[in-house]
């Protein structure tokens, strides 16, 4: 169930203030985070896109959203709770992504699809607690587990499990060798 939005704002704000040590105050947050500009816009969109007849207006302000934050989020894109989009710019998210609770993406990352048809799932669904590297590029209707990491500039083209590091092009696993509930 989603957050209240009054809440649902404040989720975001402490997420950034979790995640970005360069966040000085959430009045900072809150005037010039063009990633939480893109995902506030996006959620009046996704709202819209569900109601019968908003679909058009709905898609205009993805693309006003687009054109002041360079981040591009479909309204049919379902996301969680506490997205953080860092320095966004150039960050597209396709129709039929799904995105779970507490991701952090940096900016260039692609949520891109690989088929035309207009009912199929083409894009990729990313669990809970995942973070996507700059560049970064997912294709396809592929599942990444939640935990995972994915490096900057990875091409990730296959399903990967949860608590997976993917790097290179095409991506690979690289398994950690130690047990991660002990300190190093």
């Amino acid at each position: 169930m989603p957050a209240h939005p009054l809440r649902a704002l404040r989720e975001d704000i402490a997420a950034v203030k979790r995640r970005d040590p360069a966040a000085r105050s959430s009045l900072e947050i809150v005037l010039v985070y063009s990633g939480m500009h893109a995902v506030w816009a996006y959620r009046v969109a996704h709202r819209w896109w569900r109601s019968p007849g908003l679909s058009v207006p709905a898609r205009l302000l993805s693309q006003l959203a687009r054109a002041v934050t360079g981040v591009e989020i479909h309204p049919g894109a379902r996301i969680g709770r506490r997205l953080v989009i860092d320095h966004g710019m150039g960050t597209v998210i396709g129709e039929t992504a799904v995105i779970g609770d507490d991701v952090l993406m940096y900016h260039g990352v692609t949520l891109g699809g690989n088929r035309r048809g207009r009912d199929d799932k083409r894009h990729p669904t990313v669990g809970d607690d995942v973070v996507i590297g700059a560049g970064a590029k997912l294709i396809g209707d592929i599942t990444i587990g939640s935990h995972s990491q994915i490096g900057a500039n990875a091409v990730v083209t296959h399903d990967f499990p949860a608590h997976s590091v993917l790097t290179g092009v095409p991506a690979r696993n690289r398994h950690l060798h130690h047990d991660v509930t002990k300190p190093v």
